[in-house]
């Protein structure tokens, strides 16, 4: 690996840095997400732990702590008529956009609906049955943005897995839960939302108070406190995974369109300061158009102080040997959007075993998947995607398995199961077996 140039656009070395020769540098980029929840627990454990005991006590007085919003146990709930209102309050363009987004994102997950199955193999029957959570919570982000795609993308694959009752929790403004959201809530029918963020909304999904029921598992993205609050509650409850800040990163080749990966990277790095955006390229003349780019399309921008902050920090143009190795560096990174702006997008993907989601062509902008590709836009960060998948129906339902043995097929199997009793020194099990292989003696 060499150093990217820096091109001739001004401040373009500030805005993304180049990896240089220490290829450690890369993967700290993608790491120190994660590392950064080692610092939140120790203020999140006391929060859970309050809300554990004291219950809606605690969940309000860390709500106007952090969140300005002095509430009462009966105002904690949003009441369902305020859905409703606020779905009919939006333009009806806006409900058109979002009634279209529901349902290209419901009509890919009934594709993904998994069957269940039981059939016989000459012992009796076996199989293996899908069942759906009961009561799932949700938590949707507030702060720096407006997340009404969140809200389709988390509550649509629950529905459709058949999930019972569906609980959003959502950080108050200053006015309370924006209209926006709420509006996505009705139009996704979420079945009760609760104006609280934070650890704290974590906590009572985990515990439950005097309001707010405790749930069978929590999913959404949210800031570091929540994902810290979300791993220390795991086994109390389950979660999908612990999600860090955003990343991207683009393989493109001397096709690419520097404008259009330079128009990527910006969009990633608008979430929030801490977004990953990352160019590997083979060619240096690739890297430096894009620098230009980037700086060029970064003054237009209304959020350019958090876009420039992001890509300072956590930018880079990186220029490889080949597109084999930046295919290696991609799978290293296992970012959560990986996009293949390159001549041949389709040969290149067999290369590709970690990333959340892949975006096959430049023409495939992440933001796309963002929005209305159709699959859920909760992907594994921080290298997660090694192990950890996009959210889907399958978050949202158990296997339960399924064993019916004839008499004559327990008579077939008692032996090794005798045997294999025997082995670990299970005299009882054993017998269990015995009793039913040799006609209940």
């Amino acid at each position: 690996m060499r150093r990217a140039t820096r091109g001739n656009g001004r401040g373009v070395v500030k805005l993304l840095r180049a990896a240089g020769r220490d290829a450690r540098w890369l993967t700290r980029r993608i790491e120190d997400p994660l590392a950064e929840l080692a610092k939140a627990e120790p203020v999140v454990g006391p929060i859970l732990d309050a809300v554990r005991r004291e219950g809606d006590r605690a969940l309000l007085r860390y709500t106007a702590e952090f969140d300005g919003r002095r509430l009462t146990s009966a105002t904690l709930e949003v009441p369902r008529q305020r859905l409703q209102a606020a779905w009919e309050g939006l333009p009806a363009g806006e409900c058109r956009v979002l009634a279209a987004v529901r349902e290209r994102v419901e009509a890919f997950h009934r594709r993904c609906r998994m069957q269940s199955w039981l059939e016989a193999d000459g012992t009796g029957l076996l199989g293996q049955r899908w069942l759906p959570l009961e009561r799932v919570g949700i938590y949707i982000p507030g702060g720096k943005a407006v997340y009404p795609s969140t809200v389709l993308m988390t509550v649509l694959p629950a529905r459709v897995a058949g999930v019972e009752t569906i609980i959003v929790v959502s950080p108050p403004g200053r006015d309370g839960i924006h209209p926006r959201i709420l509006a996505a809530c009705h139009l996704a029918g979420v079945d009760r939302v609760f104006q609280v963020g934070g650890a704290q909304a974590v906590a009572a999904l985990a515990y439950g108070t005097e309001t707010v029921p405790a749930v069978d598992k929590i999913v959404g993205p949210g800031n570091i406190y929540v994902a810290a609050a979300k791993r220390q509650v795991f086994g109390q409850v389950a979660v999908d995974m612990i999600a860090g800040p955003t990343e991207l990163v683009v393989i493109a080749d001397s096709s690419a369109d520097a404008a259009l990966v330079a128009s990527d990277l910006l969009a990633q790095a608008e979430h929030d300061e801490l977004a990953r955006a990352i160019l590997l390229t083979p060619s240096g003349a690739v890297a430096r158009a894009v620098a230009r780019e980037v700086a060029r399309q970064l003054v237009s921008m209304r959020r350019r102080q958090i876009i420039r902050r992001a890509l300072e920090r956590h930018g880079a143009l990186v220029v490889v040997a080949s597109l084999e190795a930046a295919a290696t560096w991609a799978n290293r990174i296992a970012p959560e959007h990986l996009l293949l702006a390159v001549r041949e997008p389709y040969a290149l993907l067999h290369r590709i075993r970690h990333a959340g989601a892949v975006f096959l062509g430049e023409a495939s902008s992440p933001v796309f998947g963002d929005y209305v590709a159709g699959p859920s836009h909760v992907l594994p960060t921080g290298g997660t995607a090694r192990f950890f998948s996009p959210l889907g129906v399958e978050d949202f339902v158990k296997r339960q398995s399924v064993v019916a043995l004839s008499p004559a097929g327990a008579r077939v199997l008692g032996r090794p199961a005798v045997a294999m009793a025997r082995m670990e020194g299970l005299e009882a099990h054993g017998a269990a077996v015995r009793r039913r292989a040799e006609g209940g003696r």
